[in-house]
Order: C-alpha cells, then sequence, then structure tokens
C-alpha cells in the first residue's frame, strides 16, 4: 500500500514534512504568510477582512510584554510564535480540537519544536513561559470575542476570564489586508530576533 504524502511545499521552496518537521524547513517567510491568511474564529468576525492568527499572534505578544515586562526577549518571541504551527495545520476552535483528540495536539507539538529550535528557542517551552503565554492568548481572545466576535463582556469573562483593565487598556482589534498584516507579522519577528 502508497503511504500517503506527509509533506508540503512551501512558497520559499522548502518541503516541510508534517509528520517529521525539521528546524531546516522552517522560514519565517511561510509562517508569515500562511498565517496572515489563516482566520481565527471559522471566519465568524465583522470586518471587512478575516482576523488572522498573524494579527492575533502580534496581539499575544504584546499582551504578554505588557504581563511580563522584565521577560527575556526569548520568551516575547515564542509568544510571537505561539500559534505559528497553525500555518500549515490552519486554526481549529476549541471544541474542534476536544473532537479530533490528541493526535491533533501531537502534531501541533512536532511542529512547535521544530520552529522553536529554528529561531532559537528551546524545543519546549517552559511550563510557567507557556502557562503565561496562555494567560495572554486568553486575554487576546476576550478583546476578540468582545470586539468582533460578537460577544458581549459577560459571555466572554464566563469563556476567557475577566481580564484586568491595564493589560488591555488602549488595544483594539484591527483587521488589516494580509498583505499588511504578514508585513507587520515579519518584521515584529525581525526586530525580537535582533534582540536576542
Amino acid at each position: 500500500m502508497k503511504q500517503a504524502r506527509a509533506w508540503q511545499r512551501m512558497l520559499s521552496g522548502r518541503r516541510l514534512d508534517l509528520l517529521d518537521p525539521t528546524p531546516f524547513d522552517i522560514e519565517i517567510e511561510d509562517i508569515a504568510h500562511g498565517l496572515a491568511f489563516v482566520a481565527r474564529w471559522n471566519g465568524q468576525t465583522r470586518g471587512d477582512y478575516p482576523y488572522s492568527v498573524a494579527e492575533h499572534s502580534l496581539l499575544v505578544e504584546e499582551i504578554f510584554g505588557r504581563m511580563q515586562p522584565e521577560a527575556p526577549v526569548r520568551w516575547r518571541l515564542a509568544a510571537l510564535l505561539h500559534d505559528a504551527p497553525e500555518y500549515v495545520i490552519g486554526d481549529m476552535i476549541s471544541p474542534v480540537k476536544a473532537a479530533v483528540g490528541p493526535s491533533y495536539g501531537e502534531l501541533d507539538k512536532r511542529l512547535a519544536s521544530a520552529i522553536h529550535i529554528r529561531f532559537g528557542l528551546p524545543a519546549a517551552v517552559p511550563d510557567r513561559i507557556k502557562k503565561a503565554i496562555k494567560r495572554a492568548d486568553s486575554l487576546s481572545a476576550w478583546l476578540e470575542a468582545t470586539q468582533i466576535a460578537g460577544f458581549d463582556a459577560t459571555e466572554a469573562n464566563r469563556f476567557f476570564g475577566r481580564p484586568r483593565p491595564e493589560l488591555i487598556e488602549g488595544l483594539e482589534i484591527r483587521l488589516r489586508p494580509p498583505v499588511e498584516v504578514r508585513a507587520a507579522y515579519t518584521a515584529r519577528h525581525a526586530a525580537l530576533m535582533a534582540r536576542l
């Protein structure tokens, strides 16, 4: 029986093996491009453009910086890259991830490890940092839910927790064309890499 193809050709020309990814096949331009075209909330958001995973990742990194102002730059980079595997496996809302089961998590974990190593991070982010990034991710989800996904604050508080006002003050969800989001993501990555 012929084995199913498990690789994808990226725009950079790389062939990324989804089941056995290596850092050598990871390029930030591919990640930024893919994430700029992946819609969060299954595309069920207000506005003329989808709210992309790239835009979400920029917001999570900003919130993480507010939560952890003294954190080393590498952990801000980890926050920016927290959903990077979705550039090839897409974004699934939490109920779908739960229905798919542990296989999605394993695929995500292998891709994340290769991405981390490619950009000088440890394959596995320490649990305390992972939890802080997850908290920033939840705060981002609260903002997204209330600003563009049709939730009221009470409902968002129930699902994502009530945010501390100082962590979200002045943050506004921006919907931009993918080309702009891709450029912003790539630029932020370059800025963080230059500070490592």
